[in-house]
């Protein structure tokens, strides 16, 4: 029996719900990923499979907030430094990706299907856009959203998402439809113009002030709702003026990037994000008509191929033309062949503006579906053809976690540090997201629990908010700043003990709040060099004293680069090479006399002959 429109709100939730609930273990269990899993179910509760439910379009203007609430998140990442280094890649490879991938998808419709060439141009372009909530879902998963590829994928992504706009405007310009009632093109810039200013503005100085009033409230759940307001707000505003939404809501993200309440948004948002964007994927799912794919097997077959084909190939040649490497290159082009989210806004205007058929706007909400379906396996390919073997999927489960001190890195560097602690009995919880060493650890009788540590939910999970001390263990420097940002904002009182990179990166998590830090290198390269004098003969006492004057040159030379924040100070307190005189090969033999005589001083003559 399919529930109507008016059926019980809690009835309709009851059914996404158990659909959610049963497809996504199942999936993720065979190793498909969750976002199949979403989609089959919602094939299967759709209008084209039991009919549970029959109001796809409602769903999927509703659980289109789950795609705002994401770019936001991905907004709080990024700061406008960050933004600015992505330029060339947002437009360089994002541009080039969007005309030439839509220029050569539109010859499919229109030499193929015989299409006219406005229906034909429309959609190609809008074909040419890749699906933002699935690629950076499908990263998140994997962990991989801060690897090259995740970074690259990510700013054509952007850029994509940016392009709906003209692509409107371009719907627009090609109907046949009299548009004089609307606003003039003039107008129109300026409202978007405004729109942005307006985002910009409120974010860069209301939006801290706010936050901050509201926390000293001390009320949790007025936050989480404000986060929402700012996000809606900024969403509602970009619409209103004609620009896409989750532009709004990825501007206000970038805005609040350097906020000290960002970390709390991020956390606040993060359960409404990941059951809208899982909502979303069913109302994806339900638009499937098995039906129309039966009939027209043979054209959507062929146009999957064909646009699958064009967008790797086009990625693949920008990333290479523009001197990436293949395996970034490969890795990139396979996240991105499928249609997007904003293809079915651009399909359904056209439909109105008559610049395409219902029929045709069908079969490309159909192909769209297809290639997204198509694209985590197409993802799961990429290590195979880059040689490297994808880490198997571990479940994040913290069971047990109850560490007085937390490790995050049990890498070669956090092992030894476990084993000082673990020698006098401390509690300890270690996490790690490299599937391989956590096996490999518990061969040896370790229980490493499985997790991403620069994510606030999982160092939540691993009982952060107990924890005494975290030791930051991880290799990456950028990993190692952002979770000494997290522990310091959300666990203020665990102290903080960081393995830096090296001194500018030791200097920096001192900014951000470390208890404690020491480079990597420092103390092996000590003993190392304590060694070497010893080879050489030295002392032991001679040793001692030359090791103690070099720790105390560092400490001087730390601390003033640290109070005057430069790290070129200090360069008095390093012992440096003296720089070599020239000097003859053979002594002279003869002495020298002066030609003039030395001002104060006899004859050079008659003091070389006393002296004789």
């Amino acid at each position: 029996m399919a529930a109507s429109p008016e059926a019980p709100v809690y009835f309709q939730a009851l059914i996404f719900l158990g659909a959610a609930v049963i497809a996504v273990p199942l999936f993720r269990k065979l190793r498909l990923g969750s976002i199949l899993g979403y989609l089959a179910a919602g094939l299967v509760i759709g209008p084209f499979g039991l009919g549970l439910l029959s109001d796809s379009t409602s769903v999927m203007h509703v659980a289109e907030l789950g795609v705002v609430l994401f770019l936001f998140i991905i907004g709080l990442e990024l700061n406008l430094s960050r933004l600015w280094a992505m330029r060339r890649d947002i437009f360089v490879l994002g541009t080039g990706q969007v005309v030439f991938s839509g220029l050569l998808a539109m010859l499919y419709p229109l030499l193929v299907a015989d299409r006219p060439w406005k229906a034909s141009l429309i959609a190609g372009l809008g074909l040419a856009l890749s699906s933002t909530a699935l690629v950076m879902q499908l990263l998140g998963e994997r962990g991989e959203v801060q690897q090259p590829h995740g970074q690259k994928a990510f700013a054509i992504l952007l850029l994509q998402d940016l392009a709906i706009v003209p692509l409107l405007a371009l719907v627009a310009l090609l109907s046949p439809v009299d548009s004089a009632g609307g606003d003039p093109a003039w107008l129109s810039a300026a409202k978007m113009v405004g729109g942005v200013a307006a985002v910009v503005l409120t974010g860069r100085y209301l939006l801290s002030l706010f936050f901050r009033v509201l926390a000293s409230a001390g009320a949790h759940e007025v936050m989480t709702a404000a986060a929402l307001l700012v996000v809606i707000a900024a969403a509602t505003l970009m619409t209103y003026v004609g620009l896409s939404s989750a532009l709004g809501a990825f501007l206000a993200g970038v805005l609040l990037a350097e906020s000290s309440y960002r970390h709390e948004l991020e956390a606040d948002l993060e359960p409404f994000r990941g059951l809208l964007l899982g909502l979303f994927f069913i109302s994806v799912g339900m638009t499937v008509d098995l039906q129309l794919i039966a009939r027209s097997w043979a054209v959507l077959l062929g146009a999957v191929v064909t646009l699958t084909v064009i967008k790797t190939a086009v990625v693949y040649g920008l990333m290479r033309l523009l001197r990436n490497g293949h395996e970034v290159s490969i890795r990139t082009a396979l996240l991105l062949p499928q249609g997007g989210e904003f293809g079915f806004v651009l399909f359904s205007t056209a439909v109105a503006a008559r610049v395409m058929e219902q029929e045709q706007a069908t079969l490309l909400v159909a192909l769209v579906t297809l290639t997204m379906a198509l694209t985590p396996l197409l993802a799961a390919l990429a290590p195979r053809l880059v040689g490297t073997r994808a880490a198997p999927e571990r479940e994040e489960r913290f069971d047990g976690a109850r560490g007085s001190v937390i490790i995050v890195g049990f890498g070669r560097f956090g092992q030894v540090v476990s084993q000082l602690l673990l020698a006098e009995g401390v509690d300890v919880t270690a996490i790690d997201n490299d599937v391989e060493m956590i096996e490999a650890a518990e061969r040896f009788g370790f229980k490493v629990y499985y997790g991403d540590g620069t994510r606030l939910d999982v160092l939540r999970a691993a009982g952060a908010e107990r924890a005494r001390l975290v030791c930051v263990c991880v290799e990456r420097k950028e990993a190692a700043t952002r979770i000494v940002e997290l522990c310091r904002t959300s666990f203020p009182l665990a102290e903080v003990y960081v393995r830096a990179y090296d001194r500018v990166h030791a200097l920096e998590l001192l900014e951000h709040g470390a208890h404690y830090q020491i480079r990597e290198t420092l103390e092996s390269a000590i003993v190392f060099g304590r060694s070497t004098l010893v080879g050489l003969g030295l002392s032991p006492e001679r040793v001692a004293e030359v090791e103690e004057d070099i720790r105390q040159r560092d400490r001087e030379r730390f601390a003033l680069q640290q109070q005057g924040r430069d790290p070129g100070a200090g360069r008095d307190r390093l012992y440096t090479r003296p720089v070599p005189r020239p000097e003859p090969f053979l002594p002279p033999q003869r002495q020298a006399i002066a030609l003039n005589p030395v001002p104060g001083t006899q004859d050079a003559s008659t003091q070389d002959g006393k002296e004789r």
